[in-house]
């Protein structure tokens, strides 16, 4: 896609089609159609390639490929002896599931710790049945990043 001065409409309805998925997750728009983008590119773009496409602000490109290199969907790349950025999908998609296992946890461990200090026999059930969900939830994204790992050779 890049070096293009628009983005096709066969494209364009795929990035908005990735965006729509990732916004309830809590992605903004930018980020979530710069990600939709990004899976399109065949090679790395840099950000007036990325506005232009978009048709988004330098700034608004810039914040949101930061944000997806925060969630692991995409990494910068330095042009050796100049200051231009270029911005590629991750191939490490599995990172942001394993972070979000980590989130599991941590929430199931807190769910707990709040049970610890309950009075209430209603509310320690409820804690505990959360907790105990978080945890499954993070059991079985375990197994199934491990069964990627190993069908991958990886």
């Amino acid at each position: 896609m890049p070096n293009m001065s628009n983005v096709e409409p066969d494209q364009r309805r795929f990035i908005d089609g990735i965006a729509r998925l990732f916004v309830p997750w809590g992605v903004p728009q930018t980020a979530a159609s710069l990600y939709g983008y990004l899976l399109l590119c065949p090679q790395p773009v840099d950000l007036d390639e990325i506005a232009r496409d978009l048709e988004i602000s330098k700034s608004s490109a810039s914040v949101a490929a930061r944000l997806l290199e925060q969630y692991t969907l995409a990494h910068r790349l330095r042009v050796r002896g100049s200051k231009r950025i270029l911005y590629e999908v991750s191939e490490n998609y599995e990172e942001m599931l394993t972070q979000q296992n980590r989130l599991l946890e941590a929430l199931a461990n807190q769910l707990l710790a709040g049970a610890q200090i309950s009075r209430s026999k209603k509310i320690k059930q409820r804690l505990k049945e959360i907790a105990a969900f978080n945890l499954a939830a993070r059991d079985a994204m375990t197994e199934m990043l491990q069964a990627m790992r190993a069908k991958r050779g990886g």
